[in-house]
């Protein structure tokens, strides 16, 4: 006869089993130092230390290192993601889940405008601007131009309203791409359903935007050769949802038959005829293809560029991808990354007397949080 001793046994036995096989799976199983899926790096093992078990930091970072290399894992929160989804939830993880299966993340009003515009006005004092046309671009995201595929009753955005405040406020002639952003988004796809960048094709409307303010012949899109490199894209928004059943993006890149370029990643000493890493396209990081991933500085030579004008181009990594379309019209484009790039490209305009244009370039988004911008001058 079963009793109610024995049912409590057994349970007690298969939890037991349970947490014991949990524990070998844990300790044996091989760990990952990177989730590709979340394009992260997953915690590490905390060292252990008194003081730390005492003031309850161990384990906070335990429990961190327990949900990070939980056995399948990725199974179980694209899971959890999927449900959500499946009973109507809009936003994850301040990503809403749009029309058109578009991941826009959400916009918060920067906190720190005051610093921002302060150190875009100390640049700005810097330079001679009787010999350097010095101009300010900020881009506005999905969030601003997709604001119809928005769930109903999302917040609407105010990133046009804070970069014309920036804008007064720095006092650096403003290239404002909206316009041309919300006229192109019939003609194409202009971001990423999956991550937070512009395309190729929404960076050449932010091109458009800057041929006219500086009074450029810009280079039609038919002249140029187009080539989708990819169409398994799955970008940071995708990470931080956690949807492993969406559809991913495909990347196109286009290059200037017209074009003769020498790039020259300092930092590396690698010197190339490409703006493209095409390596890249096998990772997960795909976007990183764009001026092959991170560098503090980049330098563009064009023996074939239609003017001997020079750039430098101070951004984040929304320029990356509008790069192949400046590269026709300067001679040579020094592109800072000022996140990693620790001299300050103040002191490199003054050593450069062939710099005839400045560009600083910073979408919306991240325009808060991008330690960058602390370091323009």
């Amino acid at each position: 006869m079963i009793t109610n001793v024995t049912i409590k046994r057994a349970v007690v036995c298969l939890l037991c089993i349970g947490i014991l096989s949990l524990s070998v799976c844990l300790l044996v199983r091989p760990k990952k130092e990177f989730s590709e899926n979340e394009n992260r790096y997953l915690t590490k093992f905390p060292s252990f230390t008194a003081k730390a078990l005492l003031d309850g930091a161990y384990t906070e970072a335990l429990g961190d290192w327990l949900a990070d290399h939980f056995p399948q894992r990725d199974f179980f929160v694209g899971f959890k993601s999927g449900a959500e989804i499946a009973c109507g939830r809009k936003e994850i993880n301040h990503i809403y889940v749009a029309e058109d299966d578009y991941l826009i993340e959400s916009y918060a009003k920067p906190q720190n405008t005051e610093r921002i515009t302060d150190t875009l006005v100390s640049f700005y004092d810097k330079v001679d601007t009787s010999k350097v046309d010095v101009n300010l671009m900020l881009v506005p995201t999905a969030v601003t131009v997709y604001s119809d595929k928005l769930p109903a009753h999302a917040p609407l955005s105010d990133q046009t309203g804070t970069a014309s405040a920036i804008y007064e406020a720095s006092g650096i002639p403003a290239i404002d791409c909206t316009d041309r952003l919300l006229d192109g988004a019939s003609q194409g796809q202009l971001y990423y359903r999956t991550d937070h960048h512009w395309t190729t094709l929404g960076a050449y409307f932010g091109y458009l935007a800057y041929c006219d303010a500086k009074n450029m012949t810009p280079v039609s899109l038919d002249t140029l050769t187009a080539q989708t490199v990819t169409d398994a894209f799955a970008g940071t928004l995708y990470s931080k949802v956690n949807d492993y059943s969406r559809p991913k993006d495909s990347i196109t890149i286009y290059t200037n038959p017209g074009d003769d370029l020498t790039v020259t990643y300092p930092d590396t000493g690698e010197v190339t005829d490409s703006l493209y890493n095409l390596d890249y396209v096998t990772e997960k990081d795909k976007y990183s293809l764009f001026l092959n991933n991170i560098h503090p500085l980049v330098e563009i030579e064009n023996s074939a560029a239609s003017s001997q004008d020079a750039l430098m181009l101070i951004k984040d990594s929304y320029a990356n991808s509008l790069v192949p379309f400046l590269a026709h019209h300067y001679r040579k484009i020094y592109v800072f990354d000022t996140r990693y790039y620790r001299d300050g490209p103040s002191s490199f305009l003054e050593e450069h007397s062939d710099i005839t244009d400045v560009l600083i370039l910073y979408n919306m988004n991240t325009l808060d949080s991008d330690t960058g911008i602390r370091g323009i001058y």
